[in-house]
């Protein structure tokens, strides 16, 4: 029996290193990274293979039968019940083994690798009107051989089916080695070959046991428990049926056929609003007699925390009404708008006859369909963004009960939770009766760990009572296998052993999942585990609302819920990197969890100020992506300062990072003598010295110095208070300039914020901050808070241009110093934020200017602090001017990050994911607009074109008028 242990982790490193051309992950770090998913466990695995094609697949599963060591295949990780970790090799399919093999359109078919994301298979079937419907929230980093291996389902189930129903075949290598094709098979046309051999011992227990089965296995629309042995029984069954849901445990799964469907027509929604969750739970068996293609349930939980993120506050306020205690989202999409329209006035109608007049939102609108769907989509990380130290546990997270049932079966649970002291948060599938539900408990406590045991028995027998499934959605895991013999009864899990063995008699695939499982409440299996503690540390940032060491850094690090929404490769900003190299190590995920392992001294004594730790962060550009798209706020941003400034203060930092942190210190210097400091890129040997000496790449240019920008005039009682930051004002004056012509233009009196005289210019600390320079930073900041806040106290405002400069006074600055409100560093604005605050007041009119279109790059701390937005505003106002946002994530250059000789080729990868081929299509009578200093450097360098702050197109705008 293959138990992980057998072979020293040194000779498997070597032989594995030997025979694979992917990566192969034995360090400590890298193991631990892959020791979590989405669920309440971790466990690390003997090693990780980062596989490149099949031949490596083969060359692992041999290596791994001859070492008695097992594996253990891995799509996105973001499992609920802790499929994909354990003790084993772990296989992480989705860096490589992602292709789309094949489509067949008018079959409707696709075969696929299993590491392809369903977001990315969508984005190529669209183009031929088709879709893979099993519409799982976690679409952006769910894989297909994840969701095949696990049944996912989706909120269109009730249309659509399950994986099981649309997985036509599976192209799999058995443990032995063998190649096997699993599909439909005509008992009779079986051959002598091994495969027709297992094939005939499976139908053989399909026909003995098949009374068993009928007895046994629910009768509801989800049950994902244990194998689908149910298949066995049909005339002509579909063996591949067999291998969905088997998480892993049977054979590797090489290509996956899969059914396709037409891509729905024009839909709408209807928002039911309820003043109680059990009326919503009554009602559903009503609505669903409306024939939709989806019901989904929101709870009170739900909206309250949804409402305290402000991703989704905006949207939220969009269609709420009053103080609900449940939501039931209700989609109707059939091919015909009218119809879909009459389903809608219906359901209105049907609301009332209820007892529920005017309860119905309607959402005929697309674009106000996207946003609602995507906080439905982001209802578990939603879930998970409660910041005490008990969180909403997956344990019982997915029952299902047929509709009749689901009130009074949602009612008694509820007296189950209050009966162990706690509550739970409800979402997700009414429509068949498949809840999300999640108690909320501290599993870091005993006594709460007891709870959550006690709950798992007690809810379990209200299934059966109610014939109900235990698994409905999620999979089994290490959670809920340990229960197929109360649900399911001695034999039928008789039988999932004898699969298990037939398929794999020396447990190479994934053991101790579904059949023979550990205890669910084994504490030595958990993330949290007997002992788990953090020392108290020394830390740059204050964590309001956190809790645990490190001022709550501890808390802020712990909310990391391992479900991976920064894996999406597309929309919004996160995680630009990940987008990149496709590796755990560079995504908020990887970094967070590698923190959280050293912090709490799982990685060694010293593993914070580590090398490791600090090849960790060496790719996180610091875009402030994750602070406002990451459902849990896990702001790796601040962390990677964190742990830049433990190492500064332990091992000193680099001649570089001491050039690039006190940049505001020599300026005035150096911009006296701009000639001397920009030979530099004209003599190609000191570029290559630069390099050498200090790692600058001589691939890329440095800013050019030029004299410092000098105020026009200053007024004594100033309307505003112009920032001249560190980088426009040494290396972009003009910008500067624009701004105060503009301003001024507008009719306002504008001061500077400046210094006392004799002192060098103000500087927000950003340079510091972003070497780990903590103290220096604070001084920074300080010098320049004390010169704006008369004007802050009086109510009066303070615009800048540098987008991450003005947002270190709303973000960095109020968590380092008590005295400075978060409402102050509100009144610190770009540009055009204060312009779109305040146009209307003005009475010039902006003119028309010579370019007819600008594209428009938003700088990654714009789209964090909702700041974009006003952009694009001020842009189309300007007459004859069509305005086009670039769909990009960051450009790359993130100030140093894109000068490094070591990080440059990353740098450019990430501009040319969309940013730079979308410049280079634009015509030369369009203007490029980035704020952002660098922004506008990695477009310079990329495309040859110079893109402009927005304050030279107002400025010339009003010129114009």
């Amino acid at each position: 029996m293959a138990d992980g242990s057998s072979a020293p982790i040194s000779d498997l490193d070597q032989r594995l290193r030997s025979a694979v051309q992917g990566e192969v992950l034995f360090d400590p770090f890298s193991r631990g990274r892959y020791a979590t998913d989405a669920s309440i466990y971790q466990i690390t695995p003997r090693g990780v293979v980062v596989p490149r094609d099949i031949a490596d697949i083969r060359a692992v599963m041999e290596i791994a039968r001859e070492a008695g060591v097992a594996i253990t295949p891995r799509g996105g990780g973001t499992s609920q019940c802790g499929q994909t970790v354990n003790e084993t090799l772990v296989l992480d399919l989705s860096r490589h083994m992602n292709g789309i093999l094949s489509i067949d359109v008018e079959k409707r078919q696709a075969v696929v690798e299993p590491g392809v994301v369903l977001d990315e298979l969508n984005r190529v079937l669209k183009p031929h009107g088709l879709w893979y419907p099993i519409d799982v929230s976690t679409s952006s980093r769910a894989t297909i051989g994840g969701m095949t291996a696990n049944n996912s389902c989706g909120s269109r189930s009730i249309r659509y089916g399950m994986s099981r129903d649309n997985v036509l075949a599976i192209d799999a290598i058995l443990a032995d080695g063998t190649p096997a094709r699993f599909g439909e098979i005509d008992p009779g046309d079986l051959g002598n070959g091994p495969v027709d051999a297992l094939f005939r011992d499976l139908m053989a227990l399909g026909t003995r046991e098949a009374d068993e089965i009928a007895a046994r296995v629910p009768n509801v629309p989800r049950n994902v428990g244990g194998y689908n042995i149910d298949a066995l029984t049909a005339k002509r069954p579909n063996m591949a049926t067999l291998l969905v849901g088997s998480e892993g445990t049977l054979a590797f799964s090489e290509k996956i056929t899969i059914r396709l469907s037409p891509l729905p027509g024009q839909k709408v929604l209807g928002i039911c609003h309820f003043p109680t969750f059990y009326a919503a739970m009554d009602a559903t068996q009503h609505i669903v007699t409306l024939d939709p293609t989806a019901v989904e349930l929101f709870d009170r939980n739900i909206i309250d925390l949804a409402r305290d993120i402000p991703i989704f506050r905006p949207v939220l306020e969009e269609f709420l009404r009053g103080e609900p205690q449940a939501l039931l989202i209700v989609e109707f999409a059939e091919e015909e708008m009218a119809e879909n329209l009459r389903r809608l006035k219906r359901l209105d109608e049907l609301m009332a006859d209820l007892g529920f007049r005017d309860a119905v939102v309607e959402a005929v609108d697309p674009a106000f369909q996207s946003r609602v769907l995507e906080v439905r989509k982001q209802g578990l990380n939603i879930m998970m963004s409660m910041k005490d130290a008990a969180k909403p546990v997956s344990f019982i997270e997915d029952c299902c009960v047929e509709l009749p049932d689901l009130a009074e079966y949602t009612d008694r649970l509820t007296g189950v939770f209050a009966r162990h002291g706690t509550h739970a948060t409800f979402y997700a599938h009414a429509s068949v009766g498949t809840l999300h539900v999640r108690p909320v408990l501290n599993l870091k406590q005993d006594a709460d760990v007891s709870a959550m045991r006690a709950i798992a028995e007690e809810t379990f027998e209200l299934v059966r009572h109610y014939k109900g499934a235990h698994s409905g959605e999620h999979g089994d895991g290490i959670i809920r296998s340990e229960f197929h013999r109360r649900m399911f009864g001695d034999r039928m899990v008789a039988s999932y052993a004898e699969v298990k063995d037939r398929f794999d008699p020396d447990g190479l695939f994934n053991p101790g999942r579904i059949v023979d499982p550990p205890r669910m409440d084994d504490r030595s299996l958990f993330r949290f585990k007997p002992g788990y503690r953090w020392p108290e540390i020394e830390t740059v940032f204050n964590w309001p609302g956190h809790i645990g060491a490190g001022r709550g850094l501890q808390g802020a690090v712990e909310m990391c819920n391992n479900n991976g929404a920064c894996r999406k490769l597309t929309g919004e900003v996160m995680c630009p990197s990940y987008r990149v190299t496709r590796d755990e190590k560079d995504l908020t995920r990887g970094r967070a969890n590698t923190l959280r392992l050293a912090l709490s001294g799982q990685l060694g004594p010293e593993a914070l100020t580590s090398d490791e730790m600090a090849e960790t962060m060496k790719l996180c550009v610091s875009c402030k992506g994750c602070r406002r798209e990451c459902p849990t706020g896990v702001d790796m941003a601040k962390m990677k300062i964190e742990v830049q400034a433990a190492r500064a203060r332990r091992r000193g930092i680099t001649l570089r990072d001491r050039m690039v942190g006190y940049l505001p210190r020599y300026a005035p210097w150096a911009a006296k003598v701009p000639w001397l400091l920009n030979l530099r890129d004209r003599v190609p040997a000191l570029a290559r010295l630069s390099e050498r000496v200090m790692g600058l790449s001589a691939q890329r240019s440095l800013p050019l110095w030029q004299q410092a920008f000098r105020p026009l005039r200053r007024d004594e009682v100033p309307d505003v208070l112009l920032f001249g930051d560190t980088f426009n004002r040494y290396f972009e004056a003009e910008n500067l300039v624009a701004a105060e012509s503009v301003l001024r233009r507008l009719g306002l009196k504008v001061g500077h914020a400046e210094a006392p005289q004799g002192q060098r210019p103000l500087c927000c600390g950003r340079t510091f901050l972003s070497v780990g320079l903590a103290d220096q930073a604070r001084a920074e900041l300080a010098r320049s808070i004390a010169a704006m806040r008369p004007v802050l106290e009086a109510g009066g405002y303070v615009v800048g241009l540098e987008p991450s400069c003005v947002m270190t006074f709303r973000d960095e600055a109020p968590q380092l110093f008590d005295d400075w409100t978060a409402g102050m560093g509100e009144r610190i604005l770009l540009l055009e934020e204060y312009l779109a605050r305040h146009l209307d007041d003005f009475s010039p009119k902006l003119g028309k200017i010579s370019a007819r279109k600008a594209l428009v790059h938003g700088h990654c701390h714009q789209k964090a602090f909702n700041a974009f937005g006003p952009v694009m505003r001020i842009l189309q106002r300007i007459p004859d001017l069509k305005v086009e946002a670039v769909a990009s994530s960051c450009c790359g250059m993130a100030g140093a990050f894109g000068y490094q000789a070591e990080t440059i080729e990353v740098s450019k990868k990430m501009a040319e994911l969309s940013l730079l081929p979308k410049v280079r299509e634009a015509d030369p009578g369009t203007v490029i607009v980035a704020d952002g200093t660098s922004c506008r450097h990695q477009i310079a360098d990329g495309t040859r074109r110079q893109a402009v702050h927005v304050a030279t197109l107002l400025a010339e705008s009003l010129d114009a008028r």
